[in-house]
């Protein structure tokens, strides 16, 4: 298929956020299963404060996956555990949202540049990384571990939008579904779109209007 150019009005380029956007949020099921994993003694709603305190550095690639579930633990799990919580850790993000990705396959289709911009440890940046749609849709795809650091630093946006090949951050679109993201990439000068949950707008967002 040959790709025409197109962008939607005043963009030339997006720049996506995963979890939130085309990936979908963990399930309650899932959730309860990592937590069963780890032996959590305490309700979910504490293990889930667990599992978050230490994110960012985690997400950041300042620990690895033992330093990390260390922390949330209490104490250093062997190797079985370890592969156990990784792996559902990382099945928690990597489904997807089948209606976003129809969107973003008719943008790419259209001609418009798309770089994934993504608060994500190695292990799940590894697995992102190799599924079809990152192959097919993104023109580059960076992440937060291999940054060293996670968004809303404005060093990841500079990052991004100098992937997208696009001078002018006036030129270029950032999506993401959380406001203090869309904030900090709106003070660089970046075009945002707060992603709600609706496939429609976002489609509105990123292809021309046919006439």
């Amino acid at each position: 298929m040959t790709r025409t150019p197109a962008s939607p009005p005043g963009a030339d380029a997006v720049i996506l956020d995963y979890n939130g956007v085309l990936g979908t949020q963990p399930t309650l099921g899932q959730w309860q299963h990592l937590a069963r994993l780890a032996g959590w003694p305490g309700d979910l709603a504490s293990f889930q404060h667990a599992f978050w305190d230490a994110r960012e550095p985690y997400d950041a690639g300042q620990l690895s996956d033992l330093a990390y579930w260390a922390i949330v633990l209490g104490y250093h799990p062997g190797p079985r555990l370890l592969r156990e919580l990784r792996t559902a850790d990382t099945a928690m993000w990597t489904r997807t949202d089948p209606h976003v990705l129809d969107v973003l396959y008719r943008a790419h289709a259209s001609g418009l540049t798309m770089v994934l911009l993504s608060n994500a440890p190695a292990h799940l940046s590894n697995v992102l990384d190799a599924t079809d749609w990152r192959r097919e849709l993104m023109d580059d795809a960076l992440y937060s571990a291999r940054l060293g650091l996670c968004k809303p630093d404005p060093a990841a946006y500079e990052s991004a939008r100098t992937a997208t090949g696009i001078a002018d951050p006036r030129r270029v679109l950032f999506v993401d579904d959380r406001e203090d993201n869309c904030r900090a990439a709106a003070e660089l000068g970046l075009r945002t779109h707060h992603y709600t949950g609706q496939p429609a707008v976002l489609e509105r967002q990123l292809l021309p209007v046919l006439a």
